[in-house]
């Protein structure tokens, strides 16, 4: 095809003959006067190519340009995908992670508010214990006091009936005997010795 542009060329020129292809020299120039067989020559090359380009190379470009297209959109698609879960998932661990220091929160008050109730129980345990402890000891020191008022009263009745047969000197009967007991114990105050034992 070249070569046939080339011969066309050729023929035109020679077509033109010597008065197309005179130089001027006048303005110290070299010109080239144009003609009009070689400017429709020209034309009718370019469109034949133009023609030809239209049918073989264009269709390709246009392809080739259609399918860069193509993947910039995909790219620019999944690029967007990319950022938009990307979003979503940090707004996924930023939920989890409020939900998780919620969590924690609520555990450490949950064991501040045991260990507060275990405090509570403890010190309640503790009175419990104190208060069972006193009332075994005021018990044990009551029965303590009320064994050794017996044993004073049994040591007074034996000491006055000895007394009294001594100055008597006779043996008392057993009415007498409990009649000066009676006295005696009459006599003497046990409620300080009792009320003194209780406030120990």
């Amino acid at each position: 095809m070249l070569g046939s542009l080339a011969q066309l060329s050729a023929s035109g020129v020679s077509a033109l003959g010597a008065p197309g292809a005179h130089v001027l020299a006048s303005s110290g120039g070299f010109l080239i006067e144009p003609g009009i067989g070689l400017m429709v020559w020209t034309l009718l090359v370019f469109g034949a190519t133009m023609f030809l380009l239209s049918k073989l190379a264009f269709p390709r470009i246009s392809d080739a340009l259609g399918r860069r297209q193509k993947a910039i959109e995909e790219s620019i698609d999944t690029a967007e995908r990319t950022r938009t879960e990307a979003d979503a998932l940090l707004h996924e661990y930023r939920e989890r992670l409020k939900e998780a220091r919620a969590q924690a929160e609520e555990i450490v008050q949950r064991a501040r508010q045991t260990a507060d109730s275990h405090e509570h129980e403890s010190k309640e345990r503790g009175q419990e214990i104190v208060a069972e402890a006193t009332k075994r000891v005021e018990r044990d020191i009551e029965a303590a006091t009320k064994r050794a008022l017996d044993d004073i009263r049994k040591e007074v009745a034996d000491l006055t009936i000895m007394a009294t047969e001594k100055v008597t000197r006779k043996t008392l009967d057993e009415a007498d005997q409990k009649r000066l007991v009676e006295e005696a114990l009459n006599e003497l105050d046990f409620s300080g010795l009792s009320s003194g034992a209780a406030n120990n």
